[in-house]
């Protein structure tokens, strides 16, 4: 970890929840999370497809409107703020988006997609704005004289390149990076992956990486949050999570993980059917109706927060009754 024991984290999020309103009912995307994220920190946020993952880091961002909760920006608790201070507020945090193709406007150079942020809040002229273009595509690994190309010109790897530059242009101090190399070849990914660490160190940026490849972010990531049908199940700093993982569904997971062994026998973990609808989520425990281990009072009232060790925290009750 970067940051000293006794200094305050930069994110504080306190019981986060977003609904959505559908013909059908109601849909908790993410219900009651709350962490911490650390200073000059990664944290990754896991979990399966359609576990709440990227409608939290976008309502962390007030990209979407949360519907309850908190969400203290140091010390400034975001949803609090208007249009206009928390339009000054961008500049502090940004997002990489998933999609390198999707996320850049295929109409624009690139020069005009980096430097969008910078005309939007009034930073310096146009030429100071090429300049500062170029110096970003350098640090990214690009070369200055690809500014005055389209986003189709590159690969997908080149791309996100591209994304990552524009997300640095206003110089945050934090960055969501929203499935950020899930797009990308296997050895693009390790490149993607290695530029956002010196990037960490060089600025001393805080980030939420979100994913569903725990193999990457225990490569990558100080803290570790699990989400489940919109609830986190397990929190905790990256080593206790990957040694000795206490909730079920953390354990099913990493046992999923690719051993590059074939002389290795893995010993999987399989989950049960699929993840419930959010519309109708179990009663109790949402996790309990694929988890092997659940006992009849799963099913009444959502489990409580366990100290497995220090920083590390789980939310099963079968850990409650056995500790």
């Amino acid at each position: 970890m970067h940051e000293t024991a006794a200094a305050p984290p930069l994110i504080s999020i306190r019981n986060l929840s977003k609904r959505f309103e559908t013909p059908r009912g109601t849909v908790h995307a993410v219900r009651d999370v709350s962490f911490d994220i650390p200073r000059g920190s990664i944290t990754g946020l896991v979990g399966e497809s359609g576990s709440g993952k990227t409608t939290l880091g976008r309502a962390l961002l007030r990209l979407i409107e949360p519907s309850d909760g908190q969400t203290f920006f140091d010390g400034i608790d975001l949803n609090t703020l208007g249009a206009g201070a928390m339009r000054a507020m961008r500049r502090r945090m940004q997002i990489i988006f998933q999609d390198p193709v999707s996320s850049l406007n295929p109409r624009m150079r690139v020069h005009e997609i980096i430097g969008e942020g910078l005309r939007a809040h009034g930073l310096g002229d146009r030429r100071k704005r090429r300049d500062m273009v170029a110096g970003l595509l350098a640090e990214v690994g690009l070369q200055p004289d690809h500014m005055s190309r389209y986003p189709h010109e590159f690969s997908g790897g080149q791309r996100q390149r591209i994304g990552i530059a524009r997300a640095l242009a206003l110089e945050p101090e934090f960055i969501v990076a929203d499935e950020s190399v899930s797009a990308l070849d296997v050895s693009i990914q390790a490149q993607v992956l290695n530029l956002l660490l010196e990037i960490r160190d060089k600025r001393n940026l805080t980030m939420l990486f979100i994913a569903h490849d725990l193999s990457v972010v225990e490569y990558l990531c100080d803290k570790i949050v699990v989400m489940y049908l919109g609830r986190a199940v397990e929190i905790g700093d990256a080593g206790p999570v990957y040694r000795a993982p206490a909730h079920p569904y953390t354990r099913a997971l990493l046992s999923a993980i690719p051993i590059p062994d074939p002389e290795r026998q893995a010993n999987r973990e399989i989950l049960a059917g699929d993840i419930p609808s959010p519309l109708s989520p179990p009663s109790g425990c949402v996790f309990r109706t694929r988890c092997a281990h659940a006992l009849e009072t799963c099913a009444r009232g959502e489990p409580g927060a366990h100290a497995v060790s220090a920083n590390h925290t789980a939310f099963c009750k079968r850990i409650e009754e056995l500790a």
